[in-house]
């Protein structure tokens, strides 16, 4: 029932240009006083109404500003002496499991305990009277009403058998008026006595008087015993969206919108999320705050789901739509709480030949078009903290090229009233460079010039800025040709938005601070001297932060049968790791409760979304995953058994519309056979979803030889799944496949010790998991390997850049290759996000130049664009 922030800073903003303009009139009208000190009471309700230490509001204020205005701004569930709309109407219906009884009603009731059936209420019209009455009369006795200036006043004093007397003030019952054996209650306030008491008189005719002081102090107890109790985990009360398949199944598009989403604070409460942990993006969509992991820190984790893939066709094979299709089986149709964990998608590939990434038919994350397009404007937001790192580049490299170590000094620290103070992050760089002082006067010349230079080498800058759209003549640019940056000129480039290291930041982060560390030794380029230059030494670590305060709060939409979903983060599989964020997955594994599931997905086959889920996600996050899903299609295992090759928007070959036993045997000896074995490799068991799509010419003898094969090479179970034209009813058989084998134990193991020496580590990927032979380092690959053990990056996990349409290197080299030696052509390293990632071969999604030496790594974006 709480006032929601949005209308709060509405409320606010009424109350604020109000007043101003109350205080204008006033100069001209002192009488509109009261209405001013109205509007100062309402601001300061709001302010108590927003604080969480804040359990209880007793309102000691004249009867005159005690207003409906100021009566409903109170939030009912602070409101301590229950005098709200609200709570009265809780009152009168009898539901006082949320709201509060005014303890003056709950004094009187207990001293008419054995006074007879009839009780007189004598003044105080108002919600006092009506709350004393209502508890009166649900005790089993009669009520009867009178004034002060009633003629009948005495008849009816001598008829009660106690008569109660609201707001007294200096009126007097006679005791020749009281009937033997009765009680009179005066009820005043007694100001004397503390804030806003009552006093409450029992008299009998011989005048013995027992004095009681009321506090609403029993109130406060019982709203923070509330607070307390709602500060624990809620059982779901999840209410699922029906769901009507139509045969023909319609566009993606057409399915999304017939749809209606639940409200997004509805879903909320649904699972147990709590107002104030709520930012609402319109009607459907809501920012979560991390505040729940501390208030749930206490709460058991649910059970943890990976949905990887087989080495994927380039048309891709399905994880996102089974992901969804697998939680809407969970939750809709097996009862059992369970979350979606995805990635947001970049516009690159949505406005591309891949489209989307809300899942497909009637297995998809709603509204579609809001979820492929700005969202909440996390990449935005990441847009910028990158392109501001880009501007602070150039623009220090601009100032150090035409300024003197003075009047660098001077920009940096600047006087303000005649003082220099260093900020911290400056004191970081100044320990950084050995120099332990805090006083900026006191450093020397040659200190001065150290921390004023950064030395930047325009030739070994790394950043590139960014732009979430394929435009491919960004790719190469020329920056500062203008006259004003005095010959500064420089050749760069843009990648897409989410190739930028802060997008793996985010998706590694665990909170704000961690963020912001990160990316604070995030590095940008080498000084002259061969030293890295970070985001901290340019001084913009902070500045990062603010711009991505927001955009670490994972994102809450639902699927089209009304189940949660979070969108969070949506780093590349090549460069980066390829997962959601780690803070949505620990939020979701929170909120399902211990019986739960969490199902998030990785990019890519499991020989690269699922390595670097293991290996770099998990490190990160210390969650452990109980099953892996992996998805293949017979299309992609008939590719794999030696088929003809698949190419975007062109007609599939006869091989993959016929039925074709030996082709899909072959492709499930080989590749997931491999990749089923690589899961193994981390001790975690496998279920095989095998995807039915739409207009599929699968034939049933090929979906059992995959079924069967797949148990035969180690799965746990293998199953077919129709939730592209069913929904989560076609997914029933999975979802209860994937709840058996989160109960049996699981032996989860890192691959690698990240403490191996950074080329052991390479090695052991590449024989593990892709089935090299060894691997081959270019003489470049070599020298940074050990450029990057000389400064202490040695012990990061590997986040290998290779192409996710083989196995191998090789992207024409299908099934399961042996027999080859991984070239790795170069090593790259991002420190803030916390992983090394070597280059190999030549990544499909990857262009490289060289540039006096240094290989920088673009984005290829030709892959995305429409055929």
């Amino acid at each position: 029932m709480g006032i929601s922030n949005q209308v709060v800073f509405s409320c606010r903003k009424v109350v604020q240009s109000t007043r101003e303009a109350i205080v204008t009139l006033q100069k001209r009208n002192p009488a509109i006083q009261p209405l001013l000190a109205i509007l100062q009471i309402v601001e300061e309700l709001l302010k108590l109404n927003d604080d969480p230490k804040v359990h209880g509001i007793y309102l000691h204020l004249p009867p005159a500003s005690i207003t409906s205005r100021v009566l409903n701004t109170l939030k009912p569930e602070k409101d301590i002496e229950g005098i709200s709309d609200l709570n009265m109407g809780r009152l009168i219906r009898g539901d006082l499991s949320k709201g509060f009884v005014p303890p003056l009603a709950s004094a009187v009731l207990d001293l008419l305990e054995n006074h007879g059936k009839t009780v007189l209420l004598v003044g105080g019209e108002g919600p006092l009277q009506l709350a004393v009455q209502c508890l009166i009369e649900r005790s089993g006795m009669v009520t009867l009403k009178s004034h002060w200036s009633s003629k009948t006043l005495q008849a009816q004093v001598m008829q009660a058998d106690a008569v109660v007397l609201l707001d007294v003030g200096n009126m007097y019952v006679p005791p020749t008026w009281i009937r033997p054996g009765a009680a009179i209650i005066y009820c005043k306030p007694a100001p004397e006595k503390g804030i806003a008491l009552y006093v409450v008189f029992p008299i009998n005719l011989c005048y013995n008087e027992h004095e009681m002081i009321l506090k609403p102090s029993i109130n406060v107890v019982r709203s923070c015993s509330r607070w307390l109790k709602g500060q624990e985990y809620r059982p779901w009360h999840l209410r699922s969206l029906k769901l009507q398949p139509l045969t023909p199944v319609p566009s993606d598009l057409e399915i999304s919108r017939a749809q209606i989403p639940k409200p997004v604070d509805q879903l909320a409460e649904e699972i147990g999320l709590l107002p104030e942990e709520l930012e609402a993006y319109g009607r459907s969509k809501a920012k979560v705050r991390l505040s729940v992991l501390e208030r749930l820190q206490s709460q058991p984790n649910g059970k943890y789901i990976l949905v990887a893939g087989i080495t994927p066709t380039p048309l891709g094979e399905g994880k996102s739509t089974v992901t969804v299709g697998l939680v809407q089986a969970l939750s809709a149709h097996l009862k059992l709480n369970s979350f979606a964990c995805l990635r947001q998608p970049s516009q690159g590939p949505t406005f591309g030949v891949k489209g989307g990434a809300a899942g497909g038919g009637y297995a998809q994350v709603i509204p579609m078009e809001e979820f492929n397009l700005h969202l909440t404007g996390d990449i935005h937001a990441i847009t910028a903290a990158n392109n501001l790192v880009a501007a602070a580049i150039d623009a220090r490299m601009l100032h150090e090229a035409t300024q003197s170590d003075k009047a660098l000094f001077n920009r940096l620290v600047p006087s303000v009233n005649g003082v220099r103070k260093f900020s911290p992050i400056q004191i970081s760089r100044l320990q950084r460079l050995g120099i332990r002082k805090t006083d900026p006067a006191s450093l020397t010349p040659e200190e001065i010039n150290a921390f004023v230079r950064l030395d930047l080498d325009p030739s070994k800058i790394t950043w590139q800025r960014v732009v979430d759209t394929n435009d491919r003549f960004l790719r190469k640019i020329t920056v500062g040709q203008a006259s004003s940056e005095k010959g500064q000129i420089r050749e760069t480039g843009f990648d897409i938005a989410v190739a930028s290291e802060i997008m793996a930041i985010l998706a590694l982060a665990d909170s704000l601070g961690d963020m912001k560390n990160r990316l604070a030794r995030m590095v940008v380029g080498t000084s002259r001297s061969g030293q890295p230059i970070t985001a901290e030494d340019l001084g913009v670590s902070g500045a990062l932060a603010v711009l991505m305060k927001d955009a670490i709060k994972p994102t809450l939409m639902q699927t089209l049968e009304g189940t949660p979903v979070f969108v969070h983060a949506g780093p590349f599989a090549n460069i980066a790791h390829g997962n959601s964020s780690v803070l949505a997955d620990k939020l979701a594994l929170k909120l399902v409760g211990q019986d739960g599931f969490v199902v998030t997905e990785a990019g890519f086959g499991a020989d690269i979304g699922m390595e670097k889920f293991f290996n770099i996600k998990c490190r990160a996050s210390g969650l452990r995953p109980s099953v892996v899903v992996l998805v293949a299609t017979v299309r992609a295992l008939k590719m794999h058994g030696g088929g003809p090759n698949v190419s975007a928007g062109a007609p599939l070959p006869r091989e993959y519309t016929d039925e074709n036993l030996r082709l899909v045997a072959g492709g499930c000896h080989s590749n997931l056979r491999k990749q089923i074995q690589i899961a193994h490799l981390f001790g975690v068991p496998v279920v095989v979803a095998l995807l039915i799509v739409i207009n599929s010419t699968d034939t049933q003898a090929e979906i059992d030889l995959v079924c069967q094969i797949a148990k035969e090479c180690g799965a746990s179970d293998a199953l077919p799944c129709n939730h592209w034209a069913q929904g989560g009813r076609g997914c029933s058989e999975l979802a209860q496949a994937v709840k058996e084998a989160t109960s049996k134990p699981s032996d989860f193991q890192f691959l690698y010790n990240t403490e191996m020496p950074i080329v052991e580590k390479i090695r052991t990927i590449a024989q593990r998991v892709y089935g090299a032979d060894d691997i081959e380092l270019s003489p470049e690959a070599k020298t940074k390997t050990d450029y990057y053990h000389q400064q202490g990056y040695g012990s990061l996990p590997i986040c290998m850049a290779k192409t996710h349409l083989s196995l191998s290197h090789m992207p024409d080299k299908k099934g399961a290759p042996t027999g080859f030696v991984l070239p790795i052509r170069d090593v790259r390293a991002s420190i803030g996000a916390g992983f090394i990632y070597p280059l190999v071969g030549t990544v499909r999604g990857l262009q490289t130049r060289k540039v006096k030496g240094l290989f920088t790594c673009e984005l290829e974006l030709i892959f995305l664009n429409k055929v």
